[in-house]
């Protein structure tokens, strides 16, 4: 039985490096067939909806926490690589001077390290456990 999960894992693993190697010549063909702006009739409808994502995860990290739970894991790395693609996006899309400003300061000094807070958590969810149960003290 253990050889079985061990082929799957295995196939499933270079089906994933497979699929990375397929995203460069897409990434490519991309960056030459986008338009350089686009008009998204939902962009409100969007980033609302990314917003409430990432509400959602953040909600869930802090109810595992409180929870002790081992879902912590899944939810703190759900929640800070949803940060770290809403820096990004903020960045990228932001017009020029203020606005650029703006994002970019809220990415380096909120969305950044919160996301590595929360990959800290993902990461080491028995620490944080520890730490946290100091701090109560």
């Amino acid at each position: 039985m253990e050889g079985e999960s061990e082929l799957g894992l295995r196939r499933l693993s270079l089906g994933l490096i497979a699929l990375a190697v397929v995203l460069v010549p897409w990434t490519l063909w991309l960056t030459w067939s986008l338009p350089v702006e686009h008009l998204a009739r939902h962009w409100r409808a969007a980033w609302v909806g990314y917003d409430v994502a990432l509400a959602l995860l953040l909600l869930a990290t802090g109810v595992a926490g409180v929870r002790r739970s081992p879902r912590i894991v899944v939810a703190a790395a759900a929640a800070g690589t949803l940060l770290l693609a809403d820096a990004w996006f903020d960045v990228v899309t932001a017009t020029h001077g203020r606005e650029l400003a703006e994002s970019v300061l809220e990415a380096i000094f909120a969305e950044i390290p919160l996301a590595l807070v929360c990959f800290w958590i993902a990461y080491d969810a028995e620490r944080f456990f520890l730490h946290t149960d100091r701090l109560r003290r």
